[in-house]
C-alpha cells in the first residue's frame, strides 16, 4: 500500500507540472499590433488527402438545414444532426474499435473500447454514446486515446480464457483482431480467472459463457429485433453474467443471429462446432429459397460439402439477419439425396438405370396418352429457367395444364399487383397501419415480420389481424377469424375501419393461403372495395395492397404464366410430371397414371413415382428466383451436384429431344433469351420491378365470401420443403417446438 500511495503522489505531482491545463501561461505578441502584420493573409490550411468512409458508409441528409461540420483528426466532415461521434469517425474513414455498439441495436455504451479524445473534454469520451456537436474536434490517434484503449482491453482480457486454439470464433473474432490492433503486448493481472456456467439455449446456439465480455448485444437483439424476453443480465460486478432468467430455451425464429453479432466466442453455432476454420472455407454469395423473401446469404463450403450458411447484407430485403431455417437447414442438402435415375420395377422397388434408359421410358409413355391428360407441376423450390422449359415442353406435347404448387388452380396471373408485396419489404417501414388477412408472417416470412416489428416499435403503428389465433411478437388486435370480418371492415361497420381511414400509409397484407380457397376471387373483391373506400391505400406514390407469398417459386411461376387450363386436370391425368413438387395433393390421381418425379430429395413425391430423375439443389445450380416483392435474384453454384444428378432445365431439354420435340436452346443463355420474350423482368437481376397497378380492374366473379375461417398455412416452421424435411437439425428444432 505504501509503494502504491507514493507512486500515485509522484504521478500527481508530475502531472501538475507537465499538464498545460494546470499552468497559467502569459504570452506577449507585440508583432500582432503592427499594421503590416495584421494585413498579412492567414496561413492556408494544410491540403489533407481525400478519405473514403469505412465499409462504403454513405450519409443521407433528410434536411439540408440540419447539416453540421465536425473535424476528425483535423479532417472536416459534414454530417446530419443527431449522429454520434463514432458515426462521424466512420464517415471520415476512421475505424473506431467497438464491442458493444451495433448499427441496428440501441446504444449501451458499456464496453468503453471506443474511447476517443475530444477537444476541451477533460477525459476521453465513449464515441458511440456521445452526440456530435457543431465544430467538435475529435482526435482518435492521440497517446491518451491509445492508452485508454489499452487499459480497456487489459480489463477485458483479465477474465477471458485462453481458448483461442479450441474456440470456433478463432479467425473471425473481434476480440482477437482488436487486441492485436489496439491492445498492449502484456497484461498485469495474475489473479485467477473467473468461470461461468454455460447456458442451454437449444439445439442451435452453443454457449461458453466464460468467454462472455458482457457487451449485451445478444440481450438487446433478443429484446429489440427478435421480440422475445429470453435473455438478460443477472448479478453485479465480477458476478455479472448473461443468461435466461429461468431455465428455458431461446424460442425465437431469429435466434441464430446472436452467433453473428457476438464479438467473442461466447455464442457460436452448435451444429458447426469443431467442424472447420473459417480460412478453410470457400464463400459463395447466393440467395435463400426456403421462403419467398429471398434472403441474401453466403454459403461456406469445403470441397463438395456445405459447411454453414451466414447472412449477407441487403438493406432492401433482409438487412443483415436471416431466419434459423435459412441458417441451419444446410445439413438437409446431404441427406436423402437422389443420386441416379431410377425406374420402379414390377416388384415395386426402384432400380438404378442410365439416363438414356430413363428418358426413353418417359418418352414412350408420354406418346401413349392424350395431350389433355398430361399434367406438369413445378415445386416450391423450382427456378424460373426450369419452369420455362417445363411449360414449353408440355406446350409442345399439346398440354397447357402446368402450374406451381401453392398458387392454386385458377389464380389470376394477369396483374402482377395481384400476387406481389407491392409496398416492398423495406417500404413496409413507411406504413403506419397494418391489416394482416389470413397470414402469420412470423412463420411464413420471418424477415417481413421483422420489418413489421421494427415499424411497430419505431412508430407505434396499429396492427389488425384476421385469422386463427397466432403468436405475434408485437402488439396487435385480433379482429376475427374469417372473411366476414373483412366484409364488415369494407362496409365500415368495424372499428378498425377508422384506423385505416386516418392512416397516412395503410397496408393490407394478404396471405398466400388465400390462393387455395374457393372464395379467393370474392376475398380480393372485398379488398378492392376497401381500397376504393380508403384512398390512402392506393396512390401514385404508395400501393398498400400486398400479397405475402410462401414459396420461392411462386412469383416467377405466375410471371411466366404457369396457370392450368382446367381446374380438375389431376383427376383425369394419365401422365404427371412432378418437378420437385412434394406437397401437391395426388389423392384424386387415377391409379393407372404414370408419374415422373424430377427432384433432388427422396421426399413425398417419390412414393407415387414410376420414374425418378435426379436434379440439382439450389446450392448446386445457377437459377433465377423472384421474391415476394418482385425482385429477381440468382443463385450461384457453391458445390458440385451429387452423383449423376443434372440441372433441372438440362433434364427437360434432353427429354424433349428424346420425345422428338426438341426445344431450341442448349445453353442457359438461350433459356434466358426465351424468358425475355415472356417475362423480361426476370432478367433484371437485383432490381425490383414494381407492378403496374390498375385500380379499376377487379377479379371476375360475383360469389360471396365463405364463412369458412382462415386456416393455418404453415403447421411447422422448421419443416416446409424437401430440404428442411431432410435436415437433422430442423428435426431437433421441430421436436422441441412440439413440447
Amino acid at each position: 500500500m505504501g509503494l502504491g500511495l507514493l507512486a500515485s503522489r509522484t504521478l500527481r505531482s508530475r502531472l501538475l507540472f507537465t499538464n498545460p491545463r494546470n499552468v497559467r501561461t502569459i504570452v506577449s505578441t507585440p508583432d500582432l499590433h503592427k499594421p503590416e502584420a495584421a494585413a498579412e493573409p492567414a496561413p492556408a490550411e494544410p491540403d489533407l488527402p481525400k478519405r473514403t468512409p469505412v465499409a462504403g458508409a454513405r450519409v443521407h441528409f433528410p434536411n439540408p438545414d440540419d447539416v453540421i461540420e465536425v473535424f476528425v483528426d483535423g479532417y472536416p466532415v459534414k454530417i446530419p444532426k443527431g449522429m454520434t461521434v463514432l458515426q462521424a469517425c466512420t464517415v471520415a474513414g476512421v475505424d473506431i474499435p467497438r464491442f458493444c455498439y451495433h448499427d441496428r441495436l440501441s446504444i449501451a455504451g458499456n464496453c468503453r473500447m471506443c474511447l476517443v479524445e475530444v477537444e476541451k473534454s477533460p477525459k476521453p469520451v465513449a464515441s458511440c454514446a456521445m452526440p456530435a456537436l457543431p465544430g467538435m474536434k475529435i482526435k482518435t490517434d492521440t497517446p491518451i486515446a491509445k492508452k485508454a484503449r489499452e487499459g480497456v482491453m487489459e480489463f477485458l482480457l483479465m477474465n477471458h480464457p485462453l481458448d483461442c486454439p479450441i474456440c470456433d470464433q478463432g479467425g473471425e473474432c473481434d476480440l482477437q483482431d482488436q487486441s492485436m490492433a489496439f491492445g498492449s503486448d502484456r497484461g498485469r493481472f495474475t489473479e485467477t480467472k473467473r468461470s461461468v456456467v454455460d447456458k442451454n439455449l437449444g439445439p442451435l446456439v452453443k454457449t461458453v459463457m466464460t468467454r462472455c465480455i458482457q457487451c449485451t448485444r445478444c440481450v438487446r437483439f433478443a429484446n429489440e429485433i427478435a421480440g422475445v424476453q429470453d435473455l438478460g443480465i443477472l448479478g453485479r460486478g465480477s458476478g455479472e453474467e448473461i443468461g435466461t432468467y429461468v431455465e428455458r430455451l431461446m424460442t425465437s425464429e431469429l435466434s441464430g443471429n446472436v452467433i453473428d453479432i457476438c464479438p467473442v466466442g461466447a455464442l457460436t453455432s452448435k451444429p458447426f462446432a469443431f467442424k472447420a476454420r473459417n480460412w478453410e472455407l470457400k464463400g459463395t454469395e447466393t440467395i435463400d429459397v426456403t421462403d419467398a423473401v429471398g434472403s441474401n446469404i453466403r454459403i461456406d463450403s469445403r470441397g463438395p460439402e456445405v459447411m454453414r450458411i451466414v447472412p449477407r447484407l441487403n438493406e432492401d430485403i433482409n438487412e443483415e439477419w436471416i431466419s434459423d431455417k435459412t441458417r441451419f437447414c444446410y445439413d438437409g442438402l446431404k441427406r436423402q439425396r437422389l443420386n441416379d435415375p431410377m425406374i420402379r420395377g414390377s416388384d415395386g422397388r426402384f432400380k438404378p438405370v442410365s439416363w438414356q434408359d430413363a428418358l426413353a421410358v418417359v418418352a414412350e409413355v408420354i406418346h401413349q396418352v392424350k395431350p389433355d391428360e398430361i399434367v406438369g407441376v413445378a415445386g416450391k423450390l423450382s427456378d424460373a429457367e426450369s419452369m420455362m422449359l417445363l411449360k414449353d415442353f408440355l406446350n409442345k406435347m399439346g398440354s397447357n395444364n402446368v402450374w406451381c404448387e401453392g398458387n392454386g388452380k385458377n389464380t389470376n396471373a394477369d396483374l402482377r399487383s395481384g400476387y406481389l408485396l407491392n409496398s416492398g419489404i423495406s417500404g413496409l417501414e413507411k406504413a403506419d397501419c397494418f391489416l394482416l388477412v389470413g397470414t402469420q408472417p412470423r412463420v411464413e416470412a420471418v424477415m417481413v415480420n421483422a420489418r413489421i416489428r421494427k415499424t411497430v416499435r419505431a412508430t407505434q403503428a396499429k396492427v389488425g389481424y384476421i385469422g386463427p389465433p397466432a403468436d405475434f411478437n408485437y402488439d396487435h388486435d385480433h379482429l376475427g377469424t374469417g372473411p366476414e370480418t373483412l366484409a364488415e371492415i369494407a362496409e365500415g361497420r368495424y372499428s378498425f375501419s377508422s384506423a385505416l381511414s386516418t392512416a397516412k400509409n395503410p397496408a393490407i397484407i394478404i396471405g398466400a393461403g388465400v390462393f387455395e380457397r374457393e372464395d379467393k376471387d370474392a376475398i380480393f373483391s372485398v379488398i378492392q372495395s376497401i381500397a376504393a373506400k380508403h384512398p390512402n391505400l392506393i396512390r401514385p406514390d404508395w400501393n398498400g395492397v400486398n400479397v405475402l407469398l410462401l414459396n420461392a417459386a411462386q412469383a416467377a411461376a405466375l410471371d411466366l404464366g404457369l396457370v392450368p387450363e382446367s381446374d380438375n386436370c389431376i383427376e383425369s391425368a394419365k401422365f404427371v410430371y412432378l418437378m420437385g413438387a412434394d406437397d401437391v395433393d395426388l389423392e384424386k390421381l387415377p391409379k393407372d397414371a404414370f408419374v415422373v418425379y424430377q427432384g433432388h430429395h427422396g421426399d413425398k413425391g417419390v412414393y407415387r413415382a414410376n420414374v425418378i430423375l435426379p436434379g440439382a439443389a439450389f446450392s448446386e445450380k445457377e437459377g433465377t428466383y423472384v421474391n415476394t416483392e418482385g425482385t429477381a435474384q440468382q443463385t450461384v453454384p457453391a458445390v458440385p451436384t451429387v452423383g449423376d444428378a443434372r440441372e433441372d432445365w438440362k433434364i427437360i431439354r434432353a427429354l424433349s429431344e428424346v420425345c422428338g420435340v426438341g426445344l431450341p436452346y442448349d445453353t442457359i443463355t438461350g433459356v434466358r433469351s426465351r424468358i425475355r420474350t415472356v417475362a423480361p423482368n426476370l432478367l433484371h437481376v437485383d432490381e425490383r420491378e414494381a407492378a403496374t397497378f390498375s385500380g379499376s380492374v377487379k377479379p371476375e366473379g360475383s360469389s360471396k365470401v365463405s364463412a369458412t375461417p382462415f386456416g393455418v398455412t404453415v403447421d411447422n416452421f422448421y419443416m416446409t420443403d424437401a430440404i428442411t424435411r431432410a435436415s437433422k437439425i430442423m428435426a431437433q428444432c421441430s421436436a422441441l417446438l412440439k413440447k
